[in-house]
């Protein structure tokens, strides 16, 4: 069974342990390699996003690690937004590469408080992501082709590359990964993931989002805070 939450990692860009390169970075030097493929970036989100990734996860975020980064700025988001605070303006001077910390031990946000357990709970935020990415519906079989040889060249293990087209391939099941997030948090890290994983420049994936949004149950301004915290960590892609 490959791990979880090395791919969240994966997926993310985010630091290679006992190594100074990104999962990015090796994907990259691979893409490079190989002169038909189009990919940019390298990161495994811009695998499942095609060529239009958009923006990524920089700063401190790419060091925590996925699972890490997703609960602190889910964390992050909540707090401001039960704080009472007004969402940060994306142009504001102190919505810019906010230092990013993990969620407190003991909170609900830390990864080792998932009633599930912490891989099951990666494989959850990992479903999140590859769900938004296939919001806008662009995934058709030429697209899934091109993703299929990205996938390949990225380096993440047969296991890992079996599971993602496997879940490339699956209808969407709204249902099941909403029921999947058993904690409040959960339900806000669930989002976070999803929006991560994409920049909703397209109505379906703003819909998307929106949807989701309501059948977690989260309010609006909960919403408005994931969002303006998510934008704050990332940065165009390269």
């Amino acid at each position: 069974m490959f791990d979880p939450k090395k791919l969240l990692d994966d997926l993310l860009g985010s630091k290679i342990p006992g190594t100074e390169g990104t999962v990015r970075d090796k994907a990259g030097q691979a893409v490079q390699m190989a002169k038909d493929n189009p990919l940019a970036a390298g990161a495994l989100a811009a695998v499942l996003l095609g060529t239009g990734a958009g923006r990524q996860l920089t700063g401190t975020a790419i060091k925590l690690g996925g699972i890490a980064a997703i609960g602190g700025l889910a964390y992050k988001a909540y707090q401001n937004y039960k704080n009472g605070e007004q969402p940060a303006a994306a142009d504001a001077p102190a919505a810019r590469q906010p230092e990013l910390l993990p969620p407190p031990a003991g909170t609900d946000f830390h990864p080792a408080s998932a009633p599930q357990g912490e891989d099951e709970f990666a494989l959850m935020l990992v479903r999140a992501m590859i769900a938004a990415a296939k919001a806008d519906g662009h995934i058709d079989d030429e697209e899934r082709k091109k993703i299929g040889d990205k996938l390949s060249l990225s380096g993440i293990g047969s296991e890992a590359e079996a599971f993602m087209r496997k879940e490339l391939e699956a209808p969407l099941d709204l249902g099941a990964l909403v029921a999947a997030a058993r904690t409040e948090a959960q339900k806000v890290e669930l989002y976070t993931a999803s929006r991560l994983a994409i920049e909703p420049d397209t109505r379906a994936e703003r819909g998307y989002l929106d949807l989701l949004a309501g059948r977690l149950g989260l309010p609006d301004a909960l919403v408005d805070h994931i969002e303006a915290t998510v934008s704050a960590a990332k940065v165009p892609a390269a």
